[in-house]
């Protein structure tokens, strides 16, 4: 318990351009930044591949990581008035928001689609498993580690102390929205956040929000929305992600067929085997995926040089919509595109993205989602779209945009006699 409240004998500041300055005064909080599994977060990008189409999107995991902490710290600032609030989660909530995103890996989501892994099952092992962090947070108390495994997975029964890092509108939500706008140089993802934190409140099971905060609400799930749509689901960004994934695709297949690389992936084998551990795990950063994008430019095979260095230099696909009712169009292409001599597997890449800004539970959905609620001036509480004709109307709208990305200049670069590339010219319309 002694540890539990010792402090550090002054408090320690990040500057940061979104919050200002970071405040940290726990010696545990000090300590588990420190780590090495933390400090590797400031080797992965927050935007993954977005600095190819906003050149300032250059912010790490580790930034993201110190302002959820922040927020949470002063939500619980604002919470400690409340009676509902019980003073032993502190730390615990300050510790789950600062470790929630330590599991990612380099270009967390491609990467993951690629080799299969899970941030959140790498995050518990890093919290429960032989590591730095476990050793910080083990000074608490044996338990200590699986109560902030449980946070972060949403399985802690304190489901109020899961709902200020994942819900509808949380701490992590919050930061990262201020901050990608930021960096990506936008403006419509700001919002009121210190209007916001100032009206939330602690019950039973959840964060609400104070009717008078209503409008903050309101802001914030339109700065959502429109994030998603011009910058998290950006074009440019995203062919740069099929690109990237078909670059990891088409090394991990050269491995399985015995192809003899000049570069050798060693530090990428227990990937493509589909046995990494923790430990090979935390020796992956984007810098180590960079070099080898970088090195594998000199490879004898033709697919993965030429994607190597389509990435490198931001030689990226063209796209135009596609609906899934083009299906026969889609044939039609791969077959043409096998016929100019290009792959289809890697140069003809239908993508799809898809959010719903806001939304209520509804039964059989694999995804809980817990509605926002609003403190009434008698103390009943409504749900969010009851009150708010602007949530109202995108409420359980989900929208979808599918794009199919292609290689213009392969295809201009064909002999003009080619009968394919006349062919491709009229399907793609270029």
């Amino acid at each position: 318990m002694a540890q539990r409240m010792t402090k550090l004998s002054e408090e320690k500041v990040f500057k940061d351009p979104v919050h200002r300055y970071i405040h940290v005064r726990d010696r545990l909080i000090w300590e588990l930044i420190g780590t090495s599994e933390f400090q590797r977060l400031r080797r992965i990008k927050q935007l993954g591949t977005s600095y190819l189409t906003f050149h300032g999107a250059e912010h790490s995991r580790f930034g993201h990581s110190l302002g959820v902490y922040e927020i949470t710290r002063k939500l619980i600032n604002v919470f400690e008035k409340e009676p509902e609030w019980d003073p032993n989660d502190r730390l615990l909530c300050l510790c789950a928001a600062l470790l929630h995103d330590i599991g990612h890996g380099p270009f967390s989501h491609s990467f993951e689609k690629v080799f299969q892994t899970d941030h959140e099952h790498f995050t518990r092992e890093m919290i429960l498993g032989q590591t730095e962090i476990n050793a910080v947070l083990r000074k608490i108390s044996d338990d200590f580690p699986r109560k902030v495994s449980d946070v972060i997975g949403k399985t802690y029964e304190n489901k109020l102390v899961v709902s200020m890092i994942s819900s509808q509108i949380d701490a992590d939500r919050m930061d990262y929205l201020l901050r990608d706008a930021y960096y990506t140089g936008v403006s419509y993802g700001n919002f009121d956040l210190e209007r916001l934190w100032r009206v939330m409140r602690p019950r039973e099971d959840q964060v609400v929000i104070k009717k008078s905060g209503m409008h903050a609400v309101e802001d914030y799930i339109m700065s959502r929305y429109q994030m998603y749509w011009q910058i998290y689901f950006h074009p440019v960004t995203r062919s740069a992600e099929v690109i990237l994934t078909k670059i990891l695709h088409r090394a991990k297949t050269l491995y399985h067929n015995g192809f003899k690389f000049k570069y050798v992936p060693t530090q990428l084998m227990s990937l493509f085997d589909g046995q990494v551990t923790v430990e090979d795990y935390l020796k992956l950063d984007e810098a180590l995926i960079l070099y080898y994008f970088q090195v594998w430019q000199e490879e004898e095979d033709q697919i993965l040089k030429d994607l190597c260095y389509r990435f490198m230099n931001r030689k990226l696909f063209k796209y135009i919509e596609f609906t899934p009712m083009d299906l026969s169009l889609y044939d039609e292409l791969r077959e043409t595109f096998l016929d100019a001599g290009l792959d289809p597997d890697y140069y003809l890449v239908v993508d799809s993205s898809s959010d719903c800004p806001y939304d209520l539970y509804r039964p059989g959905e694999e995804e809980e989602k817990l509605p926002i609620y609003l403190v009434m001036p008698d103390s009943q509480l409504r749900e969010l779209s009851r009150e708010s004709d602007v949530v109202d109307s995108i409420t359980g709208k989900k929208r979808t945009d599918h794009k199919l990305y292609y290689p213009l200049d392969a295809i201009m670069a064909l002999p003009s006699h080619s009968k394919a590339k006349k062919k491709l010219r009229s399907l793609l319309s270029i």
